[in-house]
């Protein structure tokens, strides 16, 4: 968990350029939310250190369940949205990101009073540059009020060369293998099994 940096480009685009990490403790259910007085004392140290961005939002992780904002996170959200309307809330799924996607989403509520309703039959306003590239919604994500409390965002993310490079073997360090073929130590275990049974 933690605070994103960017800026407000124009009515349609935040560009985050910096993160950084804030201490948190929590458990498999829940996770406490931001504490304030570490923001504002980061929020001062990087002043110090004349940088111009501006937080544009925070972000947070669910390993393993997708990317949704429980009513937790909305309640976070809320503050972050009080501090500024644009504010955003991505949630990363670091395990299912390992397949070789990354799997990242962002988040902004729904303002009290504006009646929003997406299904199949009303859809999310769509500009024309935004047709094909909105996700389909997970059924937890639905349930968790997604579309009637918070609404998605379209993410676009660079990728360095190098990280490009590493996509295999990320995708591949979850690969299950077999017994046989998972390390050099097993293999040479084998072969002195096999030498073994030859002597008898």
């Amino acid at each position: 968990m933690g605070l994103m940096l960017g800026k407000f480009v124009d009515d349609f685009t935040i560009t985050v350029v910096d993160v950084f990490a804030m201490p948190q403790s929590g458990t498999t259910v829940t996770v406490e939310s931001v504490d304030p007085a570490y923001q504002v004392k980061m929020l001062e140290l990087l002043a110090r250190t004349s940088r111009k961005e501006m937080v544009v939002g925070w972000y947070h992780s669910h390993p393993g369940f997708g990317c949704w904002l429980s009513g937790v996170d909305q309640n976070t959200q809320q503050s972050f949205e009080t501090l500024h309307k644009r504010a955003i809330a991505v949630v990363v799924d670091p395990i299912q990101s390992v397949k070789g996607k990354v799997v990242l989403e962002a988040f902004r509520l729904v303002q009290s009073g504006q009646l929003m309703s997406f299904s199949s039959f009303n859809p999310i306003r769509q500009h024309t540059s935004c047709i094909g590239h909105q996700s389909t919604a997970t059924a937890v994500a639905i349930i968790h009020g997604l579309g009637k409390k918070y609404y998605s965002l379209v993410c676009e993310y660079k990728i360095t060369e190098r990280e490009t490079e590493s996509r295999e073997c990320w995708a591949n360090c979850m690969r299950r293998v077999g017994w046989m073929d998972s390390d050099w130590r097993v293999r040479r275990t084998m072969i002195l099994r096999a030498l073994t049974h030859s002597y008898r």
